[in-house]
């Protein structure tokens, strides 16, 4: 799988772990950046991963910031882009199984090293329940309300 990966001066290091170790399962990724731990602006890295999420260069999209609730903020605002904040494994496979999200959202000052790595493969590794009706009708719904509002 493609993977966009982004965030910020406080999500930097642990972009860079979580970039090895979607490496070591064989994806390929594209870093947003940013490439440093110096001070950024979080949507000048967000928003470039989230039109290639949105536009379909990249299969999925992990973001990294201090919370994650920026990152989604910003990825929400993008025609087609689904974005959950996850802070354990159970909420990672739900965002996956019941809502069909594109991008991960974490929190680099909130969660650890190790956790953020069960959630990844949690997040990568769960599919969608497409045959459940009520996830279906559900999903939909949210995508309705993107047709409405949301510039293609």
């Amino acid at each position: 799988m493609k993977i966009a990966v982004a965030g910020d001066h406080a999500g930097f290091k642990m972009k860079q772990e979580i970039t090895e170790l979607l490496q070591s399962q064989g994806h390929e990724v594209v870093d947003f950046g940013p490439f440093s731990e110096e001070s950024c602006d979080l949507p000048d890295f967000i928003y470039p991963a989230a039109l290639a999420v949105s536009k379909k260069e990249v299969d999925r999209g992990i973001f990294i910031d201090g919370v994650g609730y920026g990152s989604a903020m910003i990825a929400n605002k993008i025609y087609g882009v689904y974005a959950a904040i996850c802070q354990d494994p159970f909420c990672a496979g739900l965002a996956r199984s019941h809502s069909d999200t594109n991008v991960l959202c974490l929190g680099g000052k909130i969660i650890g090293s190790a956790i953020a790595q069960d959630i990844v493969n949690t997040w990568m590794t769960t599919d969608y329940l497409i045959n459940e009706e009520k996830y279906t009708k559900r999903v939909d719904k949210v995508k309705a309300i993107a047709e409405k509002h949301l510039v293609k």
